[in-house]
């Protein structure tokens, strides 16, 4: 018997609003409202409100909490600052990858958001390993709400709704303020590559602070727009950032998977003794952009070739509203991957020209 999807708390607010919903990981969510590429460019250039509720939220409490974060994430989290997030893997054994996650301090417990397929996956981990320390595992997603507000006007724009400037809140830092008579969570973070603040907040209380932020569909906010997933997806891939299920998974370690800067080889955690090994040895695969000529899409699994042989396989690939051209990331050889080589993306028996670029294909201007 399969599992019901969950509906969002803004569920029917959004598709008031015209978002057309699917199933993604166990969830009913809005792939796209108006269209992607213009959710996407919208985003780029002025605000948009991602509803991403469906991404798990787990607290830790415990005298042990630090030691048990310590030794289930890659990254070194000794003497955290309260109000600080980092981002984080947590890993098998073997050093592959169960999640990608943002582990957050506070003042009196930790705090984890990981990816909605993976909410119970990682529950049962953080479970299993929790009684040697002592710590207690709550998950918090169905009694709370999350959204995303990104886009280069976000600070002026959030400014104007709340009364509070939250310009000086630096990146990965977070702060609880008191709005429309709740307690909500600001954290100066996201997933597009623009600026931006996502907000945790009681599950009950959400539908009070959308039209606050989108106005309604008879009289919407001239410039904060609903965007869907499709457009979260695109944003990501030009930032050059992972999606779990694509540039990580189980058979992907963290080094392999390009984010050897969250990893901390000198401290022990699950799947360090695995990684240092692998580091010892040299990465045989690499995670590499990729540029293609044409308009096609390189879709996941599509095979890289350097000349005749396959060195590679693509991981996610898309084509790019704002840069204008067919993108991808792709998981190849190590000997391969030297950027401005040319390669080949087997496009369903038809071979398209590409080269391997620098990741991420998009920056966002400093001057914003």
């Amino acid at each position: 018997m399969t599992d019901v999807p969950l509906k969002s708390p803004l569920y029917d607010t959004l598709v008031e609003l015209g978002g057309r919903m699917v199933e993604f990981a166990g969830w009913w969510m809005p792939i796209s409202f108006v269209g992607i590429n213009e959710e996407h460019l919208h985003t780029r250039s002025a605000c948009s409100v991602f509803d991403v509720s469906h991404m798990g939220r787990i607290k830790i409490t415990g005298e042990k909490s630090e030691q048990f974060i310590n030794y289930i994430c890659t990254r070194n989290l000794t003497a955290a600052e309260v109000g600080r997030s980092y981002y984080s893997h947590i890993c098998k054994e073997d050093g592959g990858v169960l999640d990608d996650v943002i582990v957050s301090r506070y003042e009196e417990n930790w705090g984890i958001v990981c990816n909605g397929a993976n909410r119970k996956k990682i529950i049962n981990w953080l479970g299993k390993h929790a009684g040697g320390f002592g710590v207690a595992v709550e998950d918090e997603t169905l009694p709370t709400a999350m959204v995303a507000v990104q886009g280069p006007r976000t600070m002026e724009l959030a400014r104007g709704i709340t009364g509070q400037d939250f310009s000086d809140l630096k990146r990965y830092r977070f702060k609880a303020i008191d709005f429309l008579g709740m307690r909500i969570c600001v954290f100066r973070s996201g997933y597009t590559g623009e600026d931006g603040l996502e907000v945790i907040l009681p599950a009950g209380a959400v539908t009070m602070l959308i039209p606050n932020l989108l106005g309604t569909r008879g009289s919407p906010h001239p410039l904060i727009k609903p965007a869907g997933l499709g457009a979260r997806d695109t944003l990501r891939l030009e930032a050059g950032m992972p999606l779990y299920g694509h540039e990580l998974t189980e058979e992907v370690d963290s080094l392999t998977g390009g984010q050897e800067w969250c990893v901390d080889l000198y401290k022990e955690f699950i799947g360090a003794q695995a990684m240092r090994e692998l580091k010892e040895r040299g990465l045989s695969r690499k995670l590499v952009g990729l540029e293609l000529d044409g308009k096609r899409i390189a879709r996941q699994k599509c095979a890289v070739l350097a000349g005749d042989r396959e060195v590679g396989s693509v991981t996610s690939g898309t084509l790019s509203p704002t840069l204008g051209k067919s993108i991808a990331m792709a998981l190849v050889l190590s000997e391969a991957a030297e950027e401005g080589a040319e390669v080949g993306v087997d496009l369903k028996g038809k071979r398209a020209a590409a080269r391997i670029v620098k990741l991420p294909f998009y920056r966002r201007p400093k001057t914003r």
